[in-house]
């Protein structure tokens, strides 16, 4: 009977521990979130604040309020070095950040703002629907050539017809390239980007940056029709 008593409390103790090892790693999963939920949540941030701030923000405290942005996304590509989504993100907050500074004081955060698009599209170019190719373009064509910057118009043009390769209905794919094509004073075919750019799909998660895009498309279709008329 003693014997037979203490394999019972054996077995007993036995399953009572791996119930309770079942239970940590349970309770372990649900306090701590997957990496990928994580990067998501923090991008989604990111992205919401860069809207807020290029779109409802007074341009005179752009520049500033950019710069502490540029910070922000700088620290999420340490802590998620391997994903291109924050790498391109990081790169569009640096653009935005140089383009409301101005001046040759700018182009030290331009060229970071390339170096970021560059990365991303090493990492994984496809991501955001080629939101790489089509931001690292529009730099290319709206900085300065060579002595000041690194702006050239024909690898404008090779990275955003790239990044139409990945989103041929996105809307900012779309309006930089509607908007290239009006730099280079290519007016018809400008208009016709620019009219696929305003039927272009919205983001239901990022509405106050899909309403200024939308806004800035209207703004370029108005002085394209201007000059075919």
């Amino acid at each position: 009977m003693n014997t037979l008593s203490t394999a019972i409390q054996g077995k007993a103790s036995t399953h009572l521990r791996s119930l309770l090892l079942c239970l940590f790693f349970w309770i372990s999963a649900l306090a701590m979130p997957s990496f990928a939920q994580t990067a998501e949540q923090d991008l989604h941030d990111l992205q919401r604040d860069w809207a807020q701030i290029q779109y409802l923000t007074p341009e005179k405290q752009r520049a500033e309020k950019l710069g502490v942005l540029s910070e922000k996304a700088r620290a999420l590509t340490v802590r998620y070095p391997d994903n291109a989504a924050v790498w391109t993100w990081s790169g569009i907050v640096h653009a935005s950040h140089a383009g409301a500074k101005g001046g040759l004081g700018a182009l030290p955060i331009v060229k970071a703002a390339k170096a970021d698009l560059e990365h991303a599209i090493a990492l994984d170019g496809s991501v955001l629907d080629g939101a790489a190719y089509t931001s690292l373009g529009s730099l290319y064509y709206q900085v300065p050539g060579w002595p000041i910057g690194f702006g050239d118009d024909k690898k404008a043009q090779t990275f955003l017809l790239k990044g139409l390769e990945y989103g041929a209905d996105d809307m900012d794919a779309n309006y930089f390239y509607a908007d290239y094509l009006f730099q280079q004073k290519q007016y018809t075919e400008a208009l016709t980007f620019a009219d696929r750019a305003e039927h272009g799909p919205e983001d239901m998660n990022r509405p106050v940056a899909s309403e200024g895009r939308l806004g800035q498309i209207k703004q370029l279709q108005a002085k394209i029709r201007q000059k075919l008329h």
